[in-house]
């Protein structure tokens, strides 16, 4: 039923463990030794590049995703009214998730502007932040899963596993970055704040 060996699915499987991988990577260069600054330019642009970089990879995830899907077995021919109806609500929940996650944040906060130095001056902690920690990754899951189950794909939950995987891990290591990133700016503020002695 589920046809491991297949180019599209292992296309898949690389692209969705690629992508995390790489945003991380890149970033931490970033904020190491300047890498995307210097080849843009500035902080700015090399915040945009970047972020339009991991929007496109995200677009060519998505499609790997589809086209594996299309090339495994399905457990029905027609989607049942009931699961089309769930599969859909699956997936308009997980869009809700996505998209309001990158409103607040906007572009520079939803592509990892703090590693560039553009700090959120607090934590935003109404919707969707107030749902889950992590909303943005939720609801991409819950959108894989909406279209495995909308398809009846085994693939697609195989899939969908390792995407929810793969963003545990990165959650997990972006938390830890992320709060070194503040704690360094707090503590710097704070010495900066003492009264120098004469």
């Amino acid at each position: 039923m589920l046809n491991v060996t297949d180019h599209h699915f292992l296309l898949s499987a690389a692209s969705i463990i690629f992508n995390p991988l790489f945003w991380n990577i890149v970033a931490r260069k970033e904020y190491e030794s300047k890498l995307v600054t210097n080849i843009f330019g500035s902080s700015k642009k090399g915040c945009y590049g970047l972020g339009i970089t991991i929007f496109s990879l995200g677009l060519l995830r998505d499609y790997l995703y589809k086209v594996a899907l299309m090339n495994q077995p399905v457990l029905y021919s027609s989607t049942p009214l009931l699961l089309k109806v769930l599969s859909f609500s699956i997936i308009f929940a997980g869009n809700v998730l996505v998209l309001s996650s990158m409103y607040k944040l906007g572009f520079v906060g939803t592509y990892l502007g703090d590693y560039f130095g553009f700090l959120m001056d607090e934590m935003i902690t109404s919707f969707p932040f107030n749902v889950c920690d992590h909303p943005m990754y939720i609801g991409s899951t819950l959108s894989f899963f909406g279209v495995a189950l909308y398809y009846g794909s085994p693939a697609g939950m195989v899939l969908t596993a390792l995407v929810y995987l793969c963003y545990q891990v990165a959650s997990k290591y972006e938390l830890e970055f992320t709060t070194k990133i503040y704690s360094k700016v707090t503590k710097t503020k704070l010495e900066s704040s003492k009264p120098k002695k004469l």
